[in-house]
């Protein structure tokens, strides 16, 4: 058997790692047991060597004379194209069939049930539990042998069937082996120590074990953080409609579980994610999801107790792995279901839990969650004013986050029985705490900071659809319709909203509108702004498809839409269409949530966004109607609190498990049974995943090129010289032309004073005029005649007889200049981003030409200033074309050259009040046109930014920064060029649009509107 082994086969240390094999001992000759193998009964195959030592005969024994595939090699690869390209099962068989067909020598599965057989013993499995179909009981453990619930009387068995066959069935997939394996895999085991080795020297919070929660979990149980290879997950699940289509009802919960083990760039991924359970359909659970969690919760016991002897790949050396359930993350109904806590009533914030001032409005049928002054600071002045909120002052401290143990007594005391907060005539007392749940089984549950998380996804959903209908004044969907006027008119508030005797009122002063006798129609303002935006390739779904001009309505928005809008575009969109107090107070909201989902974190930075988003709500409630103010608006409130416990909110959010479950939609190929499709496609996928690890010569999910493919072509070298490194690679094809003298002097120019080998001649020809000039010239004058003679003067310097013997042959090549032939792209990609010229986008829905980089630009403060500065200006401009010029093949040079705005000017480049960044292209420098014009910058330089066009200033472009993704700032090294970002806007000094008394603001404008027709009636 000593031969057999290669520690450098990839496929042999795949197989030893798979069935738990210690590699040293194997390769010494003996083969080891597998690890603890009655902890892992569950897992035959793990225990039985025969598959071990076929896998390794198929693994030596070659596909046929002379391939250099092996039979197995070749059988996981060809199988992984099946399942990575999603190909069917019956194209599986019909090329299996072909393959044979053309190479009767091959050993190849004489089926793709053969072949399915056989890799289904390099993954795992799962365990069917029969279920009761009213969701009250697992028929396991004692109550295996049961045909009839024992809490409904329902039978076990579908009736329509002849024979016995389990009307509901759970497929739970067991947990232990599937972390055992993450060690026992040497592609992940040292990563699963990463969180306690992980540099985090500057503070900041890029990963949840940097939040409260972490650091009070290993202080309270020391021993279990005493081994960094413990395990802490995240629970997550949420229902979805696995036919992909919204006429069925048909609900399947599956529950994954995320390893936080993992730095930041892996936990979140689909190759990270475990899948737990699939609760069958085709009804959602309910609260009766705490009976299919069961099994796993009886799991995370175990491994909480006992542990499991699991042997790490990494050190080589066994030990005892546990692992403890950090939290859950689910929408807000979830958060209900997980939690036990009604979110339907008027205490539906489990944050606040009873601490709540239930507030009905009758019109609107609804429940109101205002009164956000409690939140502020104890002398702030909003807590003493009456007229501009309910009438009535604030004299209420925050709630208090209750502890579990103090959940726990609320459950076992009945709290919440019987209260009337739905705000219906119910002939059945409502219960508040629907449950006891399931989590608290665990024993460290109830000490956690954190067990259910607020979903950032959903919450900044809801906002932003509420926002934007309202502004819209959509008559289905705005939370400012005739039903909030006469609420406003029973609660007492803003009598100038309240209807009239007629049925009709006056317009907000946040709605838009079109007035056409005053020629003013900023509804369309909005919706074509909206319309018109281009955004990068990649960086979002085409939001202007949603929007129609002719109804002046938007639709169909989904989740990652109104991330985009809230964070990105609705502050750009109305500062022109809003008067500022109103808008002032929509930036302030948009820009909390722009700061909160950054990837980093500052506490004390989020102390202060706690502070800010109080403030912002509080002036939310004195412009906007109670109807505005749901249960997602107030979850707002304690988002930043949140983060300060679980870390970054992108690792708690729902947009990777909405994209899980978007991928499972595609497992369904018998619709008859969509659970136990999704099963065998999961486990099919998970035993590839993991083998894929080791495979390196194709294509997976792991190696898988980016979006933007920006490495350099090794087939085609930059040159001889390292002078120039590559950077990027072309996006299109070449063309070849010659470049006129005015090009070539411009790129030549720009790539000199660019390089770092050549500025001690810039400093020596600086010199040289000073010392040469009659008088003395200003260091304007200098820098003007550095421009306009140093490529003449450098190449007289280099080439000089006395001299040329002392310089390199880069700076020979340099002082040569470029070959006057040179190539031309329309794409290029580098820094993560795809770049094309104007022309190339012609037509296009996206926006790729926008051009940021900061330059060190010599300056003076006035005319008659001496003193030359070196001051860091911001440069936007416009990609018009990608130029490659080659000096004569010692080296290549990539150059963009861009339409530039005029930013060192007022007329060119400005930032208003609102901190956007706008750029008039109406106002150009360097065009090109002189020989004194810099068009050309290197294309390493180059930042990708897009322009929002400002329809009432025309000319005037709003340009939005833009960050690669994937990109993961940790703190290790400084980097000298910056990603630039979007900066949240700028905090809005909100009482100056307010003022500093207690006076009613004016809510009413005067355009008078009814239920069903617009009037442009002006009143007096």
């Amino acid at each position: 058997m000593q031969e057999m082994f290669h520690p450098e086969n990839p496929i042999e240390t795949m197989l030893n790692d798979a069935f738990g094999y210690d590699r040293h001992q194997a390769a010494d000759g003996g083969i080891s047991q597998p690890l603890d193998s009655n902890e892992i009964s569950n897992e035959a195959h793990r225990e039985d060597t025969d598959d071990f030592h076929d896998f390794l005969k198929d693994g030596s024994e070659t596909l046929h004379e002379g391939s250099k595939y092996t039979k197995l090699e070749f059988l996981i690869k060809l199988y992984h194209i099946k399942v990575y390209c999603g190909l069917s099962d019956k194209a599986m068989t019909m090329i299996l069939d072909l393959l044979r067909d053309a190479f009767e020598d091959a050993k190849l599965p004489l089926s793709f049930y053969e072949a399915k057989k056989t890799i289904s013993k390099l993954g795992l499995d799962y365990i069917k539990i029969p279920a009761c179909p009213n969701n009250c009981m697992l028929y396991w453990e004692g109550d295996s042998e049961l045909e009839v619930c024992k809490h409904c009387g329902t039978s076990k068995w579908n009736p329509n069937k002849k024979k016995k066959q389990a009307a509901k069935v759970l497929r739970y997939f067991p947990l232990k082996p599937r972390l055992q394996r993450l060690f026992m895999c040497g592609k992940t085991s040292e990563h699963m120590r990463w969180h306690a080795s992980g540099n985090n020297a500057d503070g900041l919070m890029r990963h949840p074990r940097d939040g409260e929660a972490w650091k009070t979990f290993d202080q309270t149980h020391s021993g279990f953080a005493s081994d960094p290879r413990n395990i802490r997950l995240g629970l997550t699940s949420d229902g979805f409609n696995p036919f992909g289509t919204m006429s069925t009802t048909y609900s399947i919960w599956p529950v994954f579980l995320i390893p936080y083990n993992l730095p930041p760039w892996m936990c979140m991924k689909h190759t990270s994610f475990i899948l737990s359970m699939i609760i069958p359909g085709k009804h959602m659970p309910g609260n009766n999801i705490d009976v299919y969690l069961q099994s796993l919760v009886k799991e995370l016991r175990e491994l909480w107790n006992d542990g499991v002897e699991t042997f790490d790949s990494s050190l080589n050396e066994n030990f005892r792995m546990h692992a403890a359930l950090m939290w859950t993350i689910s929408d807000f109904p979830g958060l209900g279901i997980l939690s036990g806590w009604n979110t339907h009533t008027g205490f539906a914030c489990l944050t606040c839990n009873f601490d709540t001032e239930l507030c009905r409005i009758r019109h609107s049928k609804k429940w109101c969650f205002m009164g956000h002054r409690r939140f502020l600071r104890r002398n702030h002045r909003f807590r003493l004013n009456r007229v501009r909120f309910n009438g009535s002052t604030e004299e209420r401290n925050p709630p208090l986050k209750l502890s579990g143990s103090a959940i726990l007594r609320q459950i076992e005391e009945g709290r919440g029985a019987g209260l009337n907060c739905t705000g219906k005539r119910s002939r059945r007392a409502t219960k508040q705490w629907n449950k006891r749940s399931i989590f608290f089984e665990l024993p460290y549950w109830k000490s956690n900071l954190l067990r259910h998380n607020l979903d950032f996804m959903h919450i900044e959903k809801n906002i932003c659809d509420n926002i934007i209908y309202t502004l819209l004044h959509d008559k289905s969907k705005s939370k400012d319709n005739i039903n909030a006027r006469k609420d406003l008119r029973e609660i007492g508030i803003r009598r100038d909203l309240w209807l009239d005797d007629s049925g009709k009122y006056h317009l907000a002063v946040f709605s838009l509108m079109t007035d056409n006798k005053k020629k003013l129609d900023t509804k369309k303002l909005f919706i074509t702004t909206l319309k018109n935006i281009k955004v990068p390739d990649g960086y979002s779904s085409n939001i202007s498809s949603c929007v129609d001009l002719v109804q002046k309505k938007i639709f169909g928005l989904k989740s990652h839409d109104c991330h985009i809008i809230l964070e990105q575009l609705l502050p750009l969109v109305i500062r022109n269409v809003l008067p500022n107090h109103v808008v002032a107070v929509l930036v302030d909201f948009c820009s909390f949530f722009i700061a909160l989902s950054s990837k980093t974190l500052n506490v004390s930075e989020l102390d202060k966004l706690q502070e800010r988003i109080e403030s912002t709500l509080c002036h939310l409630e004195i412009l906007f109607p109670p109807a505005f103010f749901t249960v997602m608006v107030h979850l707002s409130v304690h988002l930043a609190g949140e983060a300060k416990l679980g870390g970054p909110v992108h690792h708690r959010n729902m947009y990777p498990v909405e994209r899980e479950l978007g991928h499972f939609k595609s497992f369904v190929r018998n619709k008859a049974q969509p659970e136990g499709s999704i099963a065998e496609g999961y486990l099919v996928e998970e035993s590839l995943t993991f083998c894929s690890q080791y495979i390196e010569d194709i294509e997976t999910r792991f190696n898988r090129p980016r979006r933007v493919r920006d490495e350099p072509n090794v087939t085609e070298p930059s040159g001889t010289s390292s002078l120039f490194p590559q950077f990027g690679k072309p996006a299109s094809a070449s063309i070849t032309f010659p470049l006129t003298d005015m090009q070539k002097l411009q790129a030549h120019r720009y790539v000199l004073l660019d390089c770092a080998i050549v500025m001690p001649f810039v400093d020596e020809l600086r010199q040289y005029i000073r010392r040469s000039s009659r008088r003395r010239p200003s260091p304007t004058e200098i820098e003007r005649r550095v421009n306009k003679e140093f490529v003449d003067w450098f190449q007289k310097r280099i080439m000089n007889p006395d001299t040329i013997d002392t310089m390199s042959i880069d700076l020979k090549f340099l002082a040569r200049g470029p070959s006057v032939v040179a190539r031309s792209f329309t794409a290029y990609n580098i820094n993560g981003s795809k770049f094309r010229t104007l022309a190339r986008e012609e037509g296009l829905r996206t926006q790729n030409s926008g051009v940021f980089l900061t330059s060190k630009t010599s300056c003076v403060a006035s005319s008659i200033d001496g003193n030359l500065r070196q001051v860091e200006l911001p440069y936007y401009g416009k990609l018009e074309d990608i130029l490659e010029i080659n000096y004569y093949g010692r080296f290549k040079v990539v150059l963009f050259k861009c339409r530039w705005a005029d930013t060192a000017r007022d007329r060119g480049y400005k930032k208003d009040r609102w901190n956007l960044n706008c750029v008039n292209f109406d106002r150009l420098i360097h065009t090109g046109e002189r020989e004194e014009h810099e068009p050309y910058i290197e294309a390493y330089q180059a930042q990708m930014v897009y322009y929002v066009d400002v329809v009432v200033n025309k000319g005037w472009s709003v340009a939005m920064h833009l960050k690669p993704r994937d990109l993961y700032d940790m703190g290790e090294e400084v980097v000298e060029d910056e990603v630039y970002e979007n900066e949240p806007y700028q905090e809005q000094e909100l009482e100056q649009f307010f003022g500093d008394g207690d006076e009613y603001v004016q809510l009413a404008t005067d355009h008078i509107i009814d239920d069903v027709v617009e009037t442009n009636v002006a009143t007096n």
